[in-house]
């Protein structure tokens, strides 16, 4: 091994551990935040009796939501056979645990009293979509483990499509039982829909490859490495469909909500009168949807790793002003308690909530991401197979 060598390994560690230790730092603020607001309590949030899921909700949701969607690259590769995605099935796998344990480090932490975690795994109200999840997630936990167990192993191999099946089914599970946390609350005006199962299943497709984008432009371009330009064209195309999904659901949900009546003005609220209208606009829609798409569509743009990389990051952006408009608006608007009734009483019945994020419950949102980041860092490092390794390109899946 010559001195260049030697240099430049040297280089790339000292690069790792600077970028670990931020990554901590990042995660270590989030937990102190969490203590923080648990010392004091939710006065020092912008929470209230009527906004009770705030900003740690929206990035709980994006991180457990995109877990599940950014396994469907590794369930293309296995359960559908296209060899141009099973290289990156360990990638996606990894980033799917990743990601559902930052998901479940702010969701904890947020609910407050994360000490009492015990009596949630032990104690069930079947009745509760909530308990389902409980499930859900750790079996989620325990299936892709396996995954990335039988892909790494050679001689378990002949396994990765049946336990991709499993995979691929329960992560389908997993979204819709997330959807129907916000579908089965029929006392809000912006949930009580059964398209928001589906929705989410979408979203999750849209988000998790966005994500993945990101992670794999990152990795390629801290190795050296060079994308092949079909795949990248395949990648893109399939991003693209996924967006353009989304963006249908979000456009039938509104419609069908403006076809009842008692809709009517949820609608008009969000969608003109409020200030979460902008965020919708302009957030959701344009920087999260029809820009990416601009972008992914361009007969020149599309053909660049970085411009495609730039899509996806609009496209989370996107995400984050989605449940923002969706999580909070949905509850800043008033609860129809009575349908048909005029309430009046000392507890802002029927007035419009306002909700001011904190700094602490931002850095809480932001601490998910840091164990996120921190966990595909230290797989990544420590395991070169979650690095994709592509071979000649194959003739199959030109459709994808």
């Amino acid at each position: 091994m010559n001195t260049a060598t030697v240099l430049s390994a040297r280089a790339a560690t000292s690069k790792f551990w600077l970028i670990a230790a931020v990554g901590a730092l990042i995660s270590a603020i989030g937990f102190g935040s969490a203590l923080y607001m648990e010392h004091h309590g939710h006065a020092v949030t912008g929470m209230t009796n009527q906004i009770v899921w705030g900003l740690p909700h929206v990035f709980a949701i994006f991180l457990i939501v995109a877990a599940s969607g950014v396994l469907n690259v590794a369930s293309i590769g296995s359960v559908f056979g296209k060899t141009a995605y099973k290289k990156r099935a360990p990638l996606s796998g990894l980033l799917t645990l990743a990601m559902l344990s930052g998901g479940l480090f702010v969701l904890m932490l947020d609910l407050g009293r994360a000490d009492r975690v015990m009596i949630a795994a032990t104690k069930y109200n079947f009745t509760s979509v909530f308990a389902w999840n409980v499930f859900l997630y750790s079996g989620m936990f325990g299936i892709v483990a396996v995954y990335l167990w039988v892909l790494m192993e050679k001689r378990l191999y002949p396994f990765a499509k049946p336990v991709g099946v499993a995979a691929f089914v329960w992560r389908l599970v997993l979204t819709t039982g997330t959807g129907s946390i916000f579908g089965f609350l029929i006392s809000r005006n912006a949930y009580q829909s059964a398209l928001l199962a589906p929705m989410f299943i979408i979203m999750s497709f849209a988000w998790g490859l966005a994500v993945f984008l990101i992670t794999q432009a990152v990795m390629f371009r801290w190795n050296g490495k060079t994308l092949d330009p079909a795949i990248l064209k395949r990648m893109k195309n399939l991003f693209g469909t996924f967006i353009a999904a989304v963006l249908y659901f979000l456009i039938v949900y509104h419609l069908t909500n403006l076809y009842f009546a008692k809709q009517v003005a949820f609608e008009k609220f969000i969608l003109i009168d409020s200030g979460f209208a902008a965020i919708f606009w302009i957030g959701q829609v344009l920087i999260g949807a029809l820009l990416p798409m601009a972008i992914l569509y361009h007969p020149r743009l599309g053909q660049r790793m970085c411009a495609v990389t730039a899509a996806a990051v609009l496209v989370i952006v996107g995400a984050f002003c989605e449940l923002y408009v969706f999580i909070i608006g949905g509850e800043a608007f008033p609860l129809d308690i009575f349908p048909g009734a005029e309430i009046t009483s000392s507890f802002f019945d029927g007035q419009v909530a306002t909700y001011s994020p904190s700094l602490p419950e931002f850095l809480l949102g932001l601490g998910g991401l840091g164990v996120a980041f921190m966990i595909t860092l230290i797989g990544v490092r420590l395991i070169s197979k979650f690095l994709p390794e592509d071979d000649a390109v194959q003739p199959d899946a030109a459709t994808d």
